[in-house]
């Protein structure tokens, strides 16, 4: 049984986590899907943005999430899937994806010409949570073939085969950075798809969350120095003074379980934050933040009890 403990530590509304269970007992996931309800590695919070995801959800509509590095929309993404209890479907958009990757292209089985299906194509059969990751990197070729997917139609055609129609519990889930490389603006008809949450950028609060919940044995001393890393990293980075490179959450993370199996804090740090840059001047900078932060002499049992 799928847990919803995560929502209701954070008081979600009673009303749409009940939504959430009867939603799982309309729909069951296929067998040859259920090896793609998988439990995210960390837990979303902020209670505010996922009573606006599950909502819209819930009323079938699309969700497309906004905002800059290290606010959480991929693990957002992915706990709203768990939590619905649907199969997850990547689809990390460049500028090579074309439209043959998203439905499928043709393959020859014993000797025939076939469909081998894509990643779109399989979510819409199996009613999965299909991931649009940076979505504004797609080209137009690729976005096309989402129109009909996205809106009322929640159709696809298949040029050469047929048209299929998505199972009533597919939804997607787009994810978009501001200003990267190779990034474009959206067009109208494809921003009026989706339902846009704007994503904060991380609190004390929201860290503190993350970190108790995936480091329970962590000294609370350590936790607040690593949280206080990168509340300072993102300061800088709001102030223009360091680029986001090293404001990596995901590599903070990482940083703590490398720990966990016996590297010295800072060691562990400088890899997971400071050598994410690859500038001489910016990785000084980010350097003395974390020494700041976290003393050359720490050991593991500084950090774990």
């Amino acid at each position: 049984m799928i847990e919803l403990e995560f929502l209701k530590e954070q008081n979600v509304s009673e009303s749409l986590i009940h939504g959430i269970e009867e939603f799982r007992k309309n729909y069951n996931v296929d067998e040859g899907a259920a090896a793609r309800v998988t439990r995210p590695s960390i837990p979303f919070y902020g209670k505010e943005i996922l009573e606006m995801a599950i909502a819209g959800l819930l009323e079938g509509e699309n969700l497309l999430l906004a905002g800059p590095k290290a606010t959480g929309k991929n693990i957002l993404a992915e706990n709203l899937a768990y939590a619905f209890g649907r199969p997850v479907y990547n689809v990390s958009f460049h500028v090579n994806t074309n439209s043959g990757d998203l439905i499928g292209t043709d393959t020859f089985v014993n000797n025939e010409v076939c469909l081998r299906k894509g990643s779109i194509y399989q979510c819409a059969e199996y009613g999965g949570f299909g991931i649009l990751d940076e979505i504004n990197m797609a080209k137009n070729d690729a976005v096309s073939v989402l129109h009909a997917t996205l809106d009322y139609r929640r159709s696809i055609d298949v040029p050469g085969y047929d048209r299929i129609n998505l199972h009533p519990a597919a939804r997607f889930i787009g994810t978009m950075n501001y200003g990267y490389a190779g990034t474009k603006e959206l067009n109208e008809a494809l921003v009026s798809r989706f339902l846009v949450i704007d994503m904060p950028a991380q609190t004390e609060e929201t860290l503190g969350f993350i970190f108790r919940k995936m480091f329970p044995e962590a000294k609370e001393k350590a936790v607040e120095q690593f949280i206080g890393v990168f509340m300072d990293l993102q300061k800088k980075s709001v102030n223009s003074e360091i680029s986001t490179k090293a404001l990596d959450l995901r590599g903070l993370l990482a940083a703590m379980k490398i720990v966990r199996a016996g590297l010295s804090p800072l060691a562990a740090v400088q890899m997971g934050v400071v050598n994410k840059t690859f500038d001489i001047f910016e990785k000084e900078i980010v350097d003395d933040v974390v020494r700041t932060r976290i003393p050359e002499e720490w050991t593991k049992d500084d950090v774990y009890a």
